[in-house]
C-alpha cells in the first residue's frame, strides 16, 4: 500500500468532541488482518428496541458483508443488534470463502454478545480478491465484548481507517418538543469514492424514537443529496456501507419531525465532505453547482461530468482555470445541454455566458480563485430550473503514488 506520511491538507482542524448517544457501546482491537501495531476491528453494540436502516454499493461485484446486511436490513428491532468492522481486507470478490467468513464472524457476536446472528451487521474494507482471514477476528470478539464503552465512538473512528489520513465524524443535536434528540456518526473513505458511495463506510447513530420504515425512506433520501454526490476517483467500491442505528433511548419520537431529517441531512453531508477532503492525494475541495438544467437529473449527470473529468480534476490540481475542459465535460455527459445558454463561473469570476467567453473575463482573477483549497465552479445550463450540487477533489500525483503499490 502507498505510504501516507502527512495528513490532508483539507483535513479539520481536529476530530470533533461527539456526544454520547445512549443506547450503543464501543470498543476495538488489534486482529493483525492486514495492519500491525493498530487497531483494526470495530464493535457496535445496541440495545434492544433499536432500528436500523442502510443504504449499500449497487455495484454488481458487491462483497459478501454488504449482501448479508441487505438480506437483514428491516428486521424486528425489539431485541439487540451489534455492527463488526474491519480494515485492512474488504472480504470481496472471495466466493464462498466470504461467504462463510461473514457467517464465522455474525455467528461469534452473536454467541459473545447475546444478539440474534439476523441482527448482527458486518463491513469488510482494504484489498479485493483475498480470502479474509476471519479467525483473526473472531479471535478479539470475547476481548472487545469486554472493553464496551459509551465513550468509545473516537477510537472507533480510527478502527475503521484504510487510506485515510484522519478518523472522520460528524454530530448534532436537535430539541423536539422541548427535549434532545442526539445524533453522532463516523465514517472512513479515501479513495474508490463515487456515487453509489464507494470504499466509503458509515455509522451513525441516535438516541431517537423512529420507526423503522420511515428511518429508511430517511436514510435513502438523505443519501442521495449527500453520500451520493461526492466523487472522488469516479470508481464504485463493492463495499460501500451506511447504516444508521436509532436507539430509541431518549424516548422521543421523530417519525412525523422533519427537524430530525433535517439533523441527520447536517451529520451526512459533512461526513460526506470530510471523505472528499481525504481524497487519496487531494489539495482541492471542490464543489460544483449545476442550475438551469432540464431537470435534477440531469444537473446531476453534469455535475458528475465535470467532477469525474481526469481533464477537468488535474487543471485544478495545476491551478489553471481551463473552462474549455468544463465545456468539454457538459458536451460528454449526455444530459441536454445547449451550447449557446452556457454559462460558467470559477468563484465570483464570470467565466462564460451565452455559450461564449464572457466580456468581463479575467484570467487574473480566475486563476486567483484556483489558488485556494476550497474551488466553486458554477454552470448554468439556461434550459430549465434543473438544480444539483455535487463535490469532488482534484486528481495529483500524490493519489497514483497512493494506488499504485496499494496491495504491496
Amino acid at each position: 500500500m502507498g505510504k501516507i506520511t502527512k495528513t490532508s491538507p483539507l483535513a479539520p482542524e481536529a476530530f470533533p468532541d461527539l456526544p454520547v448517544v445512549d443506547g450503543v457501546r464501543f470498543a476495538t482491537a488489534s486482529a493483525g488482518v492486514k495492519y500491525e501495531g493498530r487497531a483494526d476491528v470495530m464493535l457496535a453494540l445496541l440495545d434492544p428496541g433499536t432500528t436500523i436502516a442502510g443504504v449499500f454499493t449497487r455495484s454488481q461485484t458487491r462483497s459478501a458483508p454488504v449482501l448479508d446486511c441487505q438480506e437483514k436490513i428491516g428486521g424486528p428491532s425489539d431485541q439487540g443488534a451489534a455492527i463488526l468492522v474491519n480494515s485492512g481486507n474488504a472480504n470481496a470478490f472471495t466466493g464462498q470463502s466470504g461467504v462463510k467468513a461473514v457467517q464465522a464472524i455474525t455467528q461469534a457476536v452473536s454467541d459473545t454478545c447475546d444478539v440474534p446472528q439476523s441482527r448482527v451487521f458486518t463491513s469488510s474494507t482494504g484489498v479485493i480478491g483475498e480470502p479474509l482471514p476471519f479467525q483473526k477476528v473472531t479471535a478479539v470478539i470475547s476481548d472487545v465484548h469486554k472493553q464496551l464503552d459509551v465513550a468509545g465512538i473516537s477510537t472507533a473512528a480510527k478502527a475503521i481507517m484504510t487510506t485515510d489520513t484522519y478518523p472522520k465524524g460528524a454530530c448534532a443535536t436537535v430539541d423536539i418538543d422541548g427535549k434532545p434528540v442526539t445524533i453522532a456518526g463516523i465514517a472512513k473513505g479515501s479513495g474508490m469514492i463515487a456515487p453509489d458511495m464507494a470504499t466509503m463506510l458509515v455509522y451513525i447513530f441516535s438516541d431517537a424514537v423512529v420507526e423503522q420504515v420511515t428511518l429508511q425512506k430517511i436514510v435513502s433520501a438523505q443519501a442521495d443529496t449527500t453520500f451520493n454526490c461526492i466523487t472522488v476517483d469516479s470508481d464504485t467500491s463493492t463495499s460501500d456501507t451506511v447504516i444508521v442505528a436509532a436507539t430509541g433511548a431518549s424516548g422521543v419520537d421523530v417519525t412525523h419531525d422533519p427537524a430530525f431529517s433535517d439533523a441527520l441531512h447536517s451529520v451526512m453531508l459533512d461526513l460526506a465532505h470530510q471523505v472528499v477532503r481525504d481524497g487519496e492525494g487531494a489539495t482541492k475541495f471542490v464543489e460544483i453547482a449545476i442550475t438551469g438544467a432540464a431537470n435534477d437529473a440531469d444537473a446531476r449527470i453534469h455535475g458528475l461530468a465535470i467532477a469525474n473529468s481526469p481533464l477537468v480534476k488535474t487543471a485544478i490540481a495545476g491551478e489553471d482555470p481551463n473552462w474549455g475542459r468544463i465545456v468539454m465535460a457538459i458536451g460528454k455527459s449526455g444530459a441536454a445541454a445547449d451550447r449557446d445558454r452556457l454559462a460558467i463561473r470559477f468563484g465570483d469570476v464570470e467565466v462564460a455566458k451565452d455559450g461564449w467567453r464572457s466580456a468581463d473575463y479575467s484570467e487574473e482573477d480566475a486563476a486567483a480563485h484556483m489558488k485556494g483549497q476550497k474551488i466553486t465552479i458554477g454552470v448554468d445550463l439556461g434550459i430549465a430550473s434543473g438544480t444539483a450540487t455535487v463535490w469532488t477533489c482534484d486528481l495529483t500525483h500524490g493519489y497514483i503514488e497512493i494506488n499504485a503499490d496499494y496491495r504491496s
